[in-house]
Order: C-alpha cells, then structure tokens, then sequence
C-alpha cells in the first residue's frame, strides 16, 4: 500500500523530511477495523513529532492523526461498523498512522462521517473536535446541554484547529465567548465562527478584556501555548477553571491560582486510547453526536486548504504551513 513515511527526523526543508513508501497491507483483528483512508488532516501534534531528533527509525515510520475513510475489513470483536460504511476518527498516537492508503484502528474511537460533508470537510474534524469537546466538558465541567449559559470563556488561539470548532462548541452551549485572534484573516474568522468578541493575543490582552466589560472570565482554554499563562491566571474568576492543551517547560507560577482557588486542567485527546480507559468508547459517542449535529446544520465544518494528492511533496508543504504558526483553520491531503 501507498504511505508517506519518515526514519529521520528532519527540519521540514529538508526534501528527506518524508518520502513516498510501498508498506504492507496490514489485517484487522479483535476491535480493529481496516480503514481505506481517503483523506487526512495535519496537526501541531505531527509537526511536534515530527521535529527534528537524533533518532533513526529501523523500518519506516508513518504518522497522521485525522482521517475519514471507508470500512474495508473488520475484526472478529467488532460490531459498531461494517465494510463499506463511511467513517472518521483522530487514531491512536501509540500506533501507525493515517498517512497511508490502509490504516488499523479501533471501532472504539471512530465515528460515523458526517453524510453532509465530503471526505476532505470530515478528515478536518476529529481530532480537534474531540479535543475542544473534551476540554470544555470533560475537563471545566461546562454543561453542553446549556446550563452555563451566559457564563463567559476566553479562548486563546481561537483561529486555528482547535479553536474553531471550540468556538461552535461553545456558541451551542449558550457561553459569551472572547476570541483571540491577531490577523484580519483570522479575526474575520472567528467572527464568522460565532465569536461575540476579538481580542489581539500580540498585544497586552488584559487591558483588552477588561476594556470589554470583564474584570474576570468565568472560563480560559489556552489553545496555543503556554506564553499566556500569566495573562490567564489574572483573567480567570476566583474559583474558574483553565484548561490547556500545550506541553510546556516554561514557568508556571501557582502562587495566584491558589489565591484564586482555580484550577488548572490539562486535555491530551489521545489519553482515552493511549491508556485502554475504561470509558474509551467515549470517544465513538462523541464523533457520532457531533456527527448529528452537522447534518443538522448547528456545526459547520472548520476545512481551509486542500491539498492533492496524498504524497511527501504535499505532506511536506502541509508541515511547513502549520510551522508558520499562521494556519487558520484546518489543511487537508485528499487521495492516494
């Protein structure tokens, strides 16, 4: 089968940082379903694995977590799909990944594809779907259903993955939301997502909210990185919550979130998979529900650029946009 691989970790300059691969196909068993990919997404976390190490990898390495597909063969333990039902999931960062013609995964972290979207509009979605989904009600305790309506959340870095289908999570759970963005493209972006407020995270963000009307914020979802983290913990309400998704080695200092009573949470949207929870098939429920809600119009999907076909060239380029850190929206590789 086709695959786009790497054994070095290399800057993505460099044209050796991935080639086009012949790897066997693989065989499901057990919960495994055999997914015929038709489209894949990139992400920070490929660019973060991706970067460059002093490892080599003995056989090729391939990596991608969001896809959408088809079913082409299932395991003896599998009863949510069949062959030839249309799917998408983000995978598992402990197994081999999307960028190939074939890939294994578990039925337990798979939804149904949205029947409203093509294969490039779902392959967008999961991964930063499941991460807004988790971070806002698995980990602040925000109530989908609306009852933290009107309560207000902060999201920074609102313009890329993430952010985006956090922002319709949040329109759709009733919350007052403060976006930040620091381009027109991007503010427009977020305006038109459903952000009832911009503010500009290269420019002092406190004076910014305050100057709206918010001497605290009820919620904060850092959705870049860690060089926030001050601003966030002035901003957060006494006994509010943040959430963060950036692995960090900066400075924390907890000395005002203590003072605050706040807490800090951390989402790693491949924790479900990577560690067998008990409540893994989660991660199913929720792809399905978000599934309904686009067919029914409340959720859009967040595609920007395509990308064809699937290939190192177009991997490459795809790596190198998200390394600008200026990306907004999703990138996505369509056919082998």
């Amino acid at each position: 089968m086709k695959a786009v691989a790497l054994t070095h970790y290399l800057p993505i300059e460099d044209p050796r940082a991935f080639f086009d691969a012949d790897l066997p196909k693989p065989d499901p068993v057990g919960h495994d379903i055999l997914v015929s990919v038709k489209a894949v997404s990139v992400n920070p976390v490929d660019t973060k694995v991706r970067a460059p190490k002093d490892i080599v990898e003995e056989t090729p390495r391939v990596l991608g977590w969001d896809a959408a597909g088809t079913v082409e063969a299932v395991g003896d333990k599998v009863s949510l799909f069949k062959p030839g039902d249309e799917i998408y999931y983000a995978g598992d960062i402990t197994r081999a990944g999307s960028n190939s013609e074939f890939q294994l995964v578990d039925e337990r972290i798979v939804g149904r594809k949205p029947n409203s979207l093509s294969f490039a509009e779902a392959a967008a979605l999961p991964l930063t779907t499941l991460t807004a989904y988790e971070a806002f009600f698995d980990r602040l305790g925000i109530d989908p259903a609306g009852g933290n309506k009107g309560e207000s959340i902060l999201i920074i870095g609102a313009g890329g993955g993430v952010g985006s289908i956090g922002i319709q999570l949040a329109r759709a759970a009733g919350l007052e939301i403060i976006a930040t963005a620091s381009r027109p493209e991007t503010t427009a972006w977020v305006r038109e997502l459903g952000a009832d407020h911009v503010v500009n995270h290269r420019e002092p963000m406190v004076e910014q909210v305050r100057t709206l009307g918010f001497q605290f914020v009820d919620h904060i979802a850092i959705f870049n990185d860690m060089r926030h983290w001050d601003t966030a913990v002035e901003l957060i309400r006494p006994q509010g919550g943040i959430v963060t998704i950036d692995d960090t080695n900066q400075p924390m200092p907890m000395d005002k979130m203590k003072m605050k009573a706040a807490s800090l949470y951390w989402e790693f949207m491949f924790a479900r998979a990577m560690h067998q929870t008990p409540d893994m098939i989660k991660q199913h429920e929720l792809l399905t529900h978000v599934a309904n809600e686009i067919d029914a119009g409340r959720i859009r999907t967040t595609l920007d650029t395509v990308l064809s076909p699937i290939n190192a060239e177009n991997m490459r380029k795809a790596h190198g946009l998200i390394e600008t850190g200026t990306a907004k929206g999703k990138i996505v590789l369509e056919g082998f």
